[in-house]
């Protein structure tokens, strides 16, 4: 018997515009423009609200990004929307889910940390985040004066939230031009029927640090919880939201948790190379007996599960190496495999120690490139949002902004660039 079953029901977009209803004809996106704005400002802590589109090859440069989401609408099983944010407490990971595949909904507005990001539509830009190749509503948020920086962007998350529930809805009678099942059975159940596969866990690590550094389940704040197992389909569903202003580059925006690119490629192994067991979710401390008791228990779970191998992917870099090699070292120890996602901070020229820890267990390591490494991006037609805010993104600087209105930034500044769960450009080639 299967824990949950959940039906991904993709309708490939091919275009987006801006009209008068919210509608998909022939694969093409029409967003009712005033009818989303109004919709948004029924929230009385937004003041205004931009919307504009961006379509992969053109000359547009978004800037500054602070979250992607995917705009979906729950069709069978469930409730549509983002539980415990945006609609009452419900299951997620069950049922059906209508997804405009292609499509995405970009945050955008006033700086409040230092971490938000910049996605280029073509050219040089392009070439390193994954967010050129979507069809991209805009939303550029402004807010009330006076609201405190958590309410400030609380206000703003849960705005891009509303907003792909509204987009998503017009895929709510359409019929998918493709169906993706994700089933899973209990523990048991999946040993009982792949006896000799290895069983696998997936730790994921998600930045946890307070002051707008945080990551939600079910709208709970993660830092306030203890690692926690999840049924892979409820990440995919919509249960976890990016709240976070890590550095854009392995951010793992809203977008990327519900397509998670570790869960896809182990539930695509499941039953033939592994016996995939579930998720566990584990927060990202600044404290050392925060990341000993989230390593412990991290461990101690996968045992009692019975894992043979643990995938850990980080989202961060820094003090989360701790944590990524606490883990390493204490699952070797305990004779349960370790593979690490992780991205480098090797210095601009790719000289300097890449990770803030080290473990002689750490033989299997995958990298999602250097943060560090400097791109030059070319001028842009068109600017949505605000380009002078390179100078204060983590990975810009006083002077990013060239004469001519290239940007000079390093990988750190780009949405997705060097994504630990593996969503992005980035590859290795052999010589």
């Amino acid at each position: 018997m299967n824990v949950l079953k959940l039906e991904i029901g993709r309708i490939h977009i091919k275009d987006i515009q801006l009209g008068s209803e919210t509608s998909v004809k022939d694969g093409v996106l029409c967003v009712d423009k005033e009818g989303l704005i109004a919709f948004l400002k029924q929230d009385e802590r937004i003041k205004d609200i931009k919307l504009d589109v961006a379509k992969p090859g053109e000359k547009v440069r978004i800037i500054p990004v602070k979250d992607v989401i995917e705009p979906r609408v729950k069709v069978q099983g469930g409730i549509n929307g983002f539980p415990g944010i945006t609609a009452k407490q419900a299951q997620c990971g069950d049922g059906r889910t209508h997804v405009l595949y292609g499509a995405a909904i970009v945050t955008v507005g006033d700086i409040v940390g230092f971490q938000e990001g910049v996605i280029d539509m073509w050219g040089e830009g392009a070439r390193w985040t994954p967010f050129s190749k979507t069809y991209n509503l805009t939303v550029d948020i402004r807010v009330a004066e006076g609201l405190q920086p958590h309410i400030h962007e609380e206000t703003v998350r849960v705005a891009g939230l509303r907003a792909a529930e509204f987009v998503g809805l017009a895929g709510k009678d359409i019929t998918p031009d493709e169906v993706l099942t994700f089933e899973l059975g209990s523990i048991f159940a999946e040993t009982a029927q792949y006896p000799k596969l290895p069983r696998v866990v997936y730790a994921q690590m998600n930045i946890t640090q307070g002051l707008l550094h945080d990551t939600y389940i079910y709208g709970v704040n993660q830092a306030n919880i203890l690692p926690t197992l999840l049924h892979p389909n409820e990440e995919l569903d919509g249960a976890v939201v990016s709240g976070n202003c890590v550095a854009a580059c392995d951010k793992i925006t809203t977008y990327q948790h519900q397509n998670n690119s570790v869960i896809y490629d182990l539930y695509a192994q499941h039953g033939k190379e592994i016996n995939f067991l579930g998720v566990i979710m584990v927060p990202e401390h600044t404290t050392l007996a925060g990341k000993v008791r989230a390593s412990d228990y991290t461990v101690k779970l996968a045992t009692m599960l019975g894992a043979d191998a643990v995938i850990v992917s980080e989202e961060g870099y820094g003090n989360p190496d701790s944590d990524l090699l606490m883990i390493c070292k204490k699952c070797e120890k305990s004779g349960i495999k370790t593979v690490l996602i992780t991205d480098e901070c090797a210095g601009r020229d790719g000289m300097s120690q890449p990770l803030a820890d080290t473990a002689a267990e750490a033989v299997a390591v995958i990298s999602g490139g250097n943060v560090s490494h400097v791109v030059t991006l070319p001028p842009a037609d068109k600017v949505i949002g605000n380009k002078a805010a390179i100078s204060v993104l983590a990975g810009g600087w006083e002077g990013s902004l060239l004469e001519d209105g290239s940007l000079m930034c390093e990988l750190n500044a780009v949405i997705g660039a060097t994504s630990e769960i593996g969503f992005h450009n980035v590859t290795c080639r052999l010589y």
